[in-house]
């Protein structure tokens, strides 16, 4: 199926057209290795993978909702401008390396935009304060996971990725929050955004920092490796980073 999808995505991007209008081709599979299934499950699935990629078709129409969605986010300073691009890039380079599912790849392309989208709900006071927070305001910032876990619950177009925008501040020792999962029990998506994110704020200025040199963050990502990052995800995660810079 993963072989088929993309040879049917590379004929579409390579056809030439004779006219301005052009096709968007957005697909969606479920699989069911054995056992008794209910078939409109499989089918709920699939179509629920579907609705995912054409999100993320840059031709359809609920693509342009999401482009218009993160234009506001970026434009109320609620994700810095190029931040959720960059963060999408990698993921789906880590996806591709781990050999992850087409749906699985496009969840955590999703998830690199809208993770933060909870942080519409937290006061600019909190959110833009240039020094480090209080603990009872770190409380209020650490409720934009639920937030955002509500916000998506009630969109149609990212009611997919609600339990990953609930899950993605979870660390891989059991420290993180809201639930304090641990490990493998934490979503593999929401371990891929832990790493790439946290990167990224830390060598791009914020306004609480100034940017981290690339050697001395990549070395604070192998000191945290296994404590707050899943190991594995930090090696590949290092090695993509070293190859293209």
């Amino acid at each position: 199926m993963e072989e088929l999808i993309n040879r049917l995505s590379l004929q579409l991007s390579n056809h030439k057209y004779e006219t301005q209008i052009k096709l968007s081709l957005s697909l969606g599979y479920a699989y069911h290795k054995d056992g008794i299934f209910d078939r409109n499950c499989i089918h709920q699935e699939a179509d629920s993978n579907m609705y995912q990629s054409k999100l993320l078709n840059s031709a359809s129409t609920r693509s342009h909702i999401v482009k218009s969605l993160i234009k506001t986010l970026e434009e109320r300073d609620y994700i810095t401008g190029g931040h959720a691009k960059r963060l999408e890039e990698i993921a789906v380079l880590i996806g591709m390396k781990l050999k992850l599912p087409r749906s699985s790849i496009e969840r955590i392309a999703l998830l690199s935009k809208f993770h933060d989208i909870g942080k519409v709900g937290i006061p600019d006071i909190i959110l833009k304060k240039p020094s480090s927070l209080t603990e009872n305001e770190f409380k209020i910032m650490k409720t934009h996971t639920q937030i955002g876990e509500r916000i998506a619950s009630e969109s149609e177009e990212l009611n997919e990725i609600a339990h990953l925008i609930l899950k993605h501040h979870e660390r891989w020792d059991g420290s993180g929050y809201p639930l304090g999962l641990v490990g493998t029990e934490i979503p593999i998506e929401c371990r891929i955004l832990s790493v790439i994110d946290a990167y990224d704020a830390m060598t791009n200025d914020r306004t609480y920092h100034k940017a981290l040199p690339k050697e001395y963050t990549l070395a604070q990502f192998e000191r945290g490796s296994g404590s707050q990052f899943d190991p594995m995800i930090v090696q590949i995660f290092i090695d993509i980073v070293k190859e293209i810079g």
